[in-house]
């Protein structure tokens, strides 16, 4: 569904590479996380991904279409299949819950009639009731305006969904909610994600993982085996540890 082919980025005139020759692979209809320290550059490479940012150079495939020679229509009729849920949801608070997720629709001129059942649809997609759909984003909570988000994303029905830190400032209750709701839709929907994320609890919904360090991937593997892993940035990333005296200038691809 989704390859990167080495895949580079800097910005203006610095001399560092965030992204330094990245070679990935998201497999189509599952889960893949993203992980790596902060400032790594992960949200650089997702907005890439999604066409928000250019790259310097390579290649960025989505369905076997490089989106990085494409015109900017060529990639708008791309993009079309793909959702963003940002970091901190992104409503507007002007709007109210029904406004926040149709907005797409209402724009287009898709008279609010028909808007209404769509929404209410993926309301209940996200587990959130009709009650809340005329409250503003003042009145939610922080877990309830990420799953708005979610609805959001899904009111184009996307094939692919990017996940940007999608349960940052919640608590572990919440997040737990937030992520098996995304694995559910997943397996129910068979959507295609990438996800970036520090939550280790994520390892036990996602099927891969991917280590992005000092502008490459390190390691891609399945996340069933993550916790056996040998790769000494992985031990350290997912135990919480300094990297000491262990060297992670070398890493594989696989165990």
């Amino acid at each position: 569904m989704i390859e990167l082919i080495e895949v580079r980025k800097r910005f203006g005139d610095d001399q560092r590479w965030v992204t330094d020759g990245i070679n990935l692979v998201i497999p189509s209809g599952q889960m893949t996380c993203i992980i790596g320290q902060s400032g790594e550059g992960k949200s650089v490479l997702l907005k890439q991904i999604i066409g928000l940012i250019k790259p310097t150079s390579g290649s960025i495939l989505i369905d076997g279409q490089d989106i990085t020679k494409m015109s900017e229509h060529e990639q708008e009729l791309i993009f079309k299949k793909c959702g963003y849920v940002f970091q901190f949801a992104a409503l507007l608070d002007s709007l109210n819950v029904f406004e926040n997720i149709g907005l797409s629709l209402i724009e287009k001129g898709t008279p609010i009639a028909d808007v209404l059942p769509i929404v209410k649809e993926k309301l209940a997609l996200v587990n959130l009731k009709p009650e809340i759909l005329y409250k503003y984003p003042s009145e939610l909570s922080g877990g309830m305006k990420k799953r708005v988000g979610l609805a959001r994303t899904l009111i184009t029905n996307p094939s692919i969904i990017l996940y940007d830190e999608p349960t940052t400032g919640l608590d572990p209750i919440t997040a737990r909610v937030v992520h098996e709701l995304m694995h559910n839709m997943q397996k129910q929907l068979g959507i295609t994600s990438a996800i970036i994320s520090h939550d280790v609890e994520i390892f036990k919904y996602v099927d891969n993982i991917a280590l992005l360090h000092r502008g490459k991937i390190r390691f891609f593997g399945a996340a069933q085996t993550i916790w056996d892993s040998t790769n000494p940035y992985i031990y350290q990333f997912i135990r919480g540890l300094s990297e000491g005296p262990i060297q992670t200038t070398e890493f594989s691809h696989k165990e």
